[in-house]
């Protein structure tokens, strides 16, 4: 499973010119599933976007998690929108291919699973639309943005 993830000011997703999904400050997560994933890459990874020390303290310095915010009241939200673009392979030709994406028969619960694993921290979790023609805005914060592939975490290699 990778994850895309950009710290926001704001973030939204529109399907049809409707907005299905949006956050304020927090973080934007583009959830890519690859073949062999499962519920143990989803909550790991969504242990490790909740804990990740990406927010600034007050001398500055990323030293908070999205967790450190919501325990202090402060503002985060979660926007998880699935992206199996995440796992392209543009080696060959000049089209990429996509063979190393779950169907999405496999990769919908998967992302359901990761997004409700960031539920399960109290996290507010708001969603895009799975297999829709999504339009992702978004306002990035620092700029902050971090590639995050369980196989790194892992050792399993898809």
């Amino acid at each position: 499973m990778r994850v895309l993830l950009q710290r926001v000011t704001e973030a939204r997703v529109e399907v049809a010119s409707e907005t299905v999904g949006e956050t304020g400050p927090g973080f934007l997560l583009l959830v890519g599933v690859g073949h062999g994933d499962g519920e143990t890459e989803a909550a790991l990874l969504a242990s490790k976007v909740a804990n990740l020390r990406l927010f600034p303290d007050a001398a500055g310095a990323m030293n908070r998690s999205a967790l450190d915010l919501f325990a202090a009241g402060e503002p985060v939200g979660m926007l998880v929108v699935s992206q199996f673009t995440l796992y392209a392979d543009g080696r060959k030709g000049r089209r990429p291919s996509f063979t190393g994406a779950a169907p999405p028969a496999v990769a919908e619960p998967l992302v359901g699973a990761f997004a409700a694993a960031l539920r399960g921290f109290g996290l507010p979790v708001a969603e895009g639309r799975f297999g829709a023609a999504m339009r992702v805005s978004l306002v990035n914060d620092g700029p902050v943005t971090l590639w995050l592939d369980s196989a790194e975490f892992t050792g399993r290699r898809g």
